[in-house]
């Protein structure tokens, strides 16, 4: 397998996941903002859900440009989870949907600029410039979740454990 080959399957396997991902996180944000209580925040989960649903129609689309089409069980499987998270928000509370989903988009960021690499390795420099703009939009959503679980008082412990939620110094 030559560099091209590689970066093309590395390329696609990335946004066969990405894709599914983006598909989860729309079902699960949709039921994220229904769940919460305070106006603004379900405003902003609104948004953010609008906004990987946008995602996941761009990855679509450059998945069709490479001849690929979407893993039928990965989109089962992530329909599940989706909807099984979703339906969760209504149960555990505020804090643990506002913290995994703040994990959750720190790895879209990484996803995101994992694409972009071998999109950049393949000469196609507008779906790398495309890939980073989405993995910028999932930090600005990292940072949302992240600011709305800056306080708590389980953010320390829960930290330890699943290893994200590090508050950068509020700037003013």
């Amino acid at each position: 397998m030559d560099d091209s080959d590689y970066h093309k399957k590395s390329l696609i396997h990335t946004l066969h996941m990405a894709y599914s991902g983006e598909r989860a996180a729309g079902y699960a944000y949709n039921a994220h903002w229904r769940s919460v209580k305070n106006i603004e925040q379900r405003q902003r989960i609104q948004q953010i859900e609008n906004e990987e649903w946008a995602h996941r129609e761009i990855v679509g689309k450059m998945l069709a440009h490479l001849g690929a089409k979407p893993q039928i069980w990965r989109e089962l499987m992530m329909t599940t989870i989706g909807r099984t998270v979703g339906f969760a928000c209504y149960f555990i509370g505020w804090f643990l949907p506002m913290y995994f989903a703040g994990r959750l988009e720190s790895a879209n960021i990484k996803e995101y600029e994992v694409a972009a690499h071998h999109a950049e390795k393949l000469g196609l420099n507008q779906f790398a410039a495309e890939l980073m703009r989405l993995s910028a939009v999932e930090k600005e959503h990292e940072l949302f979740f992240l600011e709305m679980v800056r306080n708590h008082p389980f953010l320390p412990l829960i930290r330890t454990v699943f290893k994200w939620g590090s508050v950068p110094p509020k700037t003013t």
